[in-house]
Formats: C-alpha cells, structure tokens, sequence
C-alpha cells in the first residue's frame, strides 16, 4: 500500500512521544537491587497511589535517609502528578546517597518528567556503570534522547538494552516509535510487530502499533489492532482523528490557515498500570518511566 507522504514528525512529537515518555519515563516498579535500578517493588492499584503517596510522604519525613523510602515516595509523587515535588525529593535523596545508582537512576527519570532533559541525561550516565551496564537505564537514556529529536542516538541505546534484554516489549516498543520519529515507518512496523507478538500481551504496544500503521495510510487495519483494546467507537474516533491530521498535513499552508479547522481531540486509550519502569508511555516501563 501507498504510503502517504506527509511530515510525520509534527504528528508523532504530539501522539507518539506521549507514548514513549508513559512507557519508559514513568519509574521503576520491580524490586529494588543491583541489576534493577530505580525500583521500588511492587505497585499498588492505580486508585492506590494517592494514599501511598500520603503513607510513603509521613515514613521519608520520619526517615529521610533511607534510600528506598525516597525511591518509593518519589515514584508515588510521580504516579499522581506531583513531578516537582518528585524531582526535589529525589535531588535530596541524591545529595545525601551521591554513589546510589538506584536513587540516581530514579531522580534521572523524574528530572525527564519534568522536561530537563539535558541534566536527565546527565544524571542517567551515572547512574550505571560499562562494567556493570543496566538495560533500563539504557532504555531511559534512549527515552531521553528521543525526547529531544536524537532519534539515532536513541536507538543505539535500544540496541544495547536488547542485547541485555532481548525482546524486551517495552524497549521494542520505544525502539519502534523511535523509527517512526525518524520517518521510518517500514522498520517501525516490523519493530512494533514485534513487540506486540510477545506474551503477554501489552496493550500500549498495540496502540503504537496501530498509530504508525494508520501513518501509512492502512486506516482500516489500524483500526482493527486499536480495537483490540479500545471499545470499537473509540478506536474508531481515534483513527479518524489520524485521517484528519494526515488530510490537514497534506494541505498547503495557505489552505490551512484559511481553513482554520482543528481535529476533535485526541482521546488514547486509559493509561496502564505500569509493571516495569518505562515508560511508558509509550510508558514508560518506567515509557510505557
């Protein structure tokens, strides 16, 4: 099929960045240890989070010291909006624990939320070792680097988080949207694919999956990869959202202006309960993070 020639980039720094910052930026939620930096254990429910940030806040104001009630209570910050607060519980936590690559992977991820993406890639260098590289930290450095347009820079660190953690969801996922923010479709494809084979299945994986299949002009087959998580209205309304912005974009500028129309609102799916650090977006994952 013919792929539509429009410029993908202002299309996807508005739809799919969104996914990558959920999917890999959002934190770590596995257990806390050397070969999984930035964790905090398991996560609550996602109605939970605004208690445990109330529980978490009271135990590090008794405690400030400790490294894994910063991590946790600047996670549960994270969860609820509070990325500020997020950001200066961590810059202490790193302050007093300058050598805790677990606290300095977490504070690099909150430093990314809050768009300081330059002292988050700082921050993230240190927070492992070539002697002892961790695959989540490449994955965030990745996820950074997409943020601010390094797309191929982004993907070496993919790579070398898969050559760690082969067929790692999250990090295909991130790695095929990062194709997609280089305009090439044809490998995020083929990347996304691949991710969305994988057991179990994630449905922020599908989602982006069937975004850069709708940029191909395949409307009806994204469509159908939406709805198998999207109620069929939504994922129709979000596909049709997708027509309008490629029409709009294939459109001189002058016709645009004179236009003055604006597509209805972007509506994604609900945001998923994050199982690894990013990350989401897409996730984290820390982008589906």
């Amino acid at each position: 099929m013919r792929v539509i020639p429009v410029r993908i980039g202002r299309l996807l720094a508005s739809v799919a960045v969104a996914a990558i910052a959920c999917g890999i930026l959002a934190g770590c939620n596995t257990t806390r240890g050397p070969e999984t930096t930035g964790s905090i254990g398991t996560p609550p429910p996602a109605g939970d989070w605004r208690q445990q940030a109330v529980v978490l806040g009271e135990r590090y104001r008794a405690n400030p010291n400790d490294p894994n009630l910063a991590i946790a209570y600047g996670q549960a910050l994270r969860m609820i909006g509070q990325r500020e607060q997020a950001v200066a519980v961590l810059e202490q936590a790193s302050i007093r624990q300058p050598h805790d690559l677990a606290i300095l992977g977490a504070y690099g991820r909150a430093l990314a939320d809050v768009g300081r993406y330059q002292q988050a890639l700082d921050v993230l260098s240190h927070a492992h070792t070539p002697e002892q590289p961790d695959w989540r930290i490449l994955s965030a450095q990745g996820a950074v680097l997409d943020q601010i347009g390094r797309h191929q820079e982004a993907q070496r660190y993919y790579a070398s988080a898969l050559r760690l953690q082969p067929n790692d969801a999250a990090v295909l996922s991130n790695l095929g949207l990062s194709y997609a923010l280089s305009k090439d479709l044809v490998r995020a494809e083929q990347t996304l694919r691949q991710a969305a084979a994988l057991r179990p299945p994630d449905p922020r994986v599908r989602q982006n999956l069937a975004l850069v299949v709708g940029l191909q002009g395949r409307f009806a087959e994204a469509e159908h990869i939406a709805q198998a998580d999207l109620p069929p209205a939504e994922a129709a309304a979000n596909v049709a959202y997708l027509r309008q912005m490629l029409a709009q974009q294939q459109q001189p500028p002058q016709n645009a202006q004179k236009t003055g129309s604006k597509p209805a609102p972007y509506r994604p799916a609900a945001r998923q309960a994050n199982p690894y650090p990013a990350a989401a977006p897409l996730t984290l994952r820390d982008r589906q993070s």
